[in-house]
């Protein structure tokens, strides 16, 4: 069965960075590997990479250790060794915009300031990829967005981190299932 889908979480490799806001995106793709019996072990074109079904689809999940701003190198090389197009990558990255517990997943757009997703801008020259937002919350007053980004969750945020990742994995295989609308309902549920 050939690869038909590539999801790629966005993070900086290496032990100090391994529980920072900016790896949300390495834990949520990293949790859905072992939900599903997926072994992120093999290094190929500048990442940590494994395959597996996740229901009908074989898909291909990866790790870039490019650093953040230099993942588009990585996942460009991966899509042009799988033969797929942009179409059938999935990114997910941490989100400064979205408070912590709020997802979004959408399809296109542009950086919104996010280094990682400017360097798949540039290498891939299209936009036409989905994407899944896990929001780490705007930085108090007086700390440097760079700063903040590379701080490890608060002990009080990690139950809701926990959650929110949850959704990601679930919100994920319902797109693979049944669609990106389906799949945004999931979510971010309505609150009642």
């Amino acid at each position: 069965m050939a690869i038909d889908t590539f999801i790629v979480g966005l993070g900086n490799p290496g032990p100090q960075y391994e529980r920072t806001r900016h790896n949300a995106g390495f834990h949520l793709v990293s949790e859905l590997a072992a939900a599903h019996n997926i072994r992120i072990r093999q290094e190929r074109h500048g990442a940590l990479v494994g395959d597996g079904n996740i229901g009908a689809h074989r898909c291909l999940l990866a790790l870039p250790q490019t650093y953040m701003n230099r993942s588009g190198d990585s996942v460009r090389r991966l899509l042009s060794f799988t033969g797929l197009d942009p179409g059938a990558l999935v990114v997910v990255h941490d989100d400064m915009d979205l408070p912590l517990g709020r997802l979004r997943l959408r399809r296109c757009g542009g950086a919104g300031g996010h280094r990682g997703i400017a360097s798949l801008l540039e290498h891939l020259g299209s936009p036409d990829f989905t994407r899944l937002k896990i929001g780490i919350g705007r930085p108090p007053e007086g700390v440097p967005a760079e700063g903040y980004v590379l701080q490890e969750f608060a002990a009080s945020e990690r139950d809701t981190l926990r959650e929110t990742l949850a959704r990601g994995i679930a919100a994920i295989e319902v797109f693979l299932a049944r669609g990106l609308e389906a799949a945004m309902n999931t979510a971010n549920p309505l609150q009642p």
